[in-house]
């Protein structure tokens, strides 16, 4: 499919873009600076395998406990020593363009946050071709209905999404809880190098197994959905935290910041972090580090350490 040609003057910027550009900025492995692409995206791969198997080792934890009736409808639950039923919860959704990735090499943040009480919860949810974004939105919305429903009197969920699970968990905030009998008692959002915008995928080898119609990303797109929405949230105190890696491609930072800046048009209480010297994977596996400034960030909004 072809990028749609030149437009009016005030047209997204990325419509400006020859195919290849586009292709290239939205294939976060180009950008990265101190490994290759290749090597990059085994080590991701490796500190998410080893993250999770130090996490199963060490914490106690509840694996595979089904949200829903289908065969991916699974999320794995770490606790903190201290177990409470009024813990707070930190649901993570992996990223991987919504085609790859799994909630079993996806512990990242478990260690340093279950550390500080904090229970953790990896989602997992169908990956195309197989999942559609609709099925995969519908998943991530019932594993949350189910995470409220299991532990009624928890002290707050966070939602924490990298790249497409970045997009998956900011699909929540104008959510219709009605029909899944709960509300969920959201907290704060933290979006790590995410896309809000789908409709640039569409014209990229990414949307091949995704099978994207315009119609589907832009029905999928929170950027799009929050610019139109005339309802305010209905919880002013609930933060989120949009980042960017500092090495992440100039797409990905405009859709960060544009997305920020819709949310605080819309009364959200958001907040907008560039990472430092971080690229798109180094900025989500540097969170198995207490240390990291990400990890403070989140702990503190969660702990409300300011």
């Amino acid at each position: 499919m072809e990028v749609p040609g030149r437009g009016p003057p005030g047209e997204a910027p990325w419509k400006k873009l020859s195919k290849e550009e586009l292709e290239n900025q939205y294939s976060p492995s180009r950008w990265v600076i101190r490994q290759g692409a290749e090597e990059t995206l085994r080590t991701y791969s490796h500190i998410g395998d080893e993250a999770t198997k130090k996490a199963q080792a060490t914490r106690r934890s509840l694996l595979h406990v089904p949200y829903g009736d289908g065969e991916g409808e699974k999320l794995d639950i770490y606790f903190p020593r201290e177990v409470s039923a009024a813990s707070r919860f930190c649901l993570f959704f992996h990223g991987g363009y919504w085609q790859s990735g799994s909630k079993d090499t996806s512990a990242f943040m478990v260690n340093p946050l279950t550390a500080q009480g904090v229970a953790v919860v990896v989602m997992a949810y169908d990956l195309a071709p197989k999942g559609t974004l609709d099925q995969m939105v519908d998943q991530v919305t019932r594993s949350i209905a189910f995470v409220q429903k299991q532990y009624p009197c928890n002290e707050g969920l966070y939602l924490c999404g990298h790249s497409a699970g970045a997009h998956l968990a900011s699909m929540m905030f104008l959510t219709n809880w009605t029909k899944h009998g709960v509300t969920p008692n959201l907290k704060g959002f933290f979006l790590v190098s995410g896309i809000y915008d789908l409709e640039p995928i569409v014209y990229t080898t990414i949307n091949a197994p995704l099978h994207m119609t315009l119609e589907d990303a832009q029905r999928n797109s929170p950027q799009l959905l929050l610019e139109a929405a005339v309802t305010r949230p209905s919880d002013p105190a609930c933060h989120v935290l949009v980042t960017v890696g500092q090495h992440d491609s100039p797409e990905f930072h405009r859709q960060s910041r544009e997305f920020y800046q819709t949310l605080r048009r819309g009364g959200w209480n958001a907040s907008f972090e560039e990472i430092h010297d971080v690229d798109h994977f180094e900025i989500i596996w540097n969170l198995t580090q207490k240390d990291f400034v990400l990890t403070q960030m989140i702990l503190r909004t969660i702990l409300h350490e300011h």
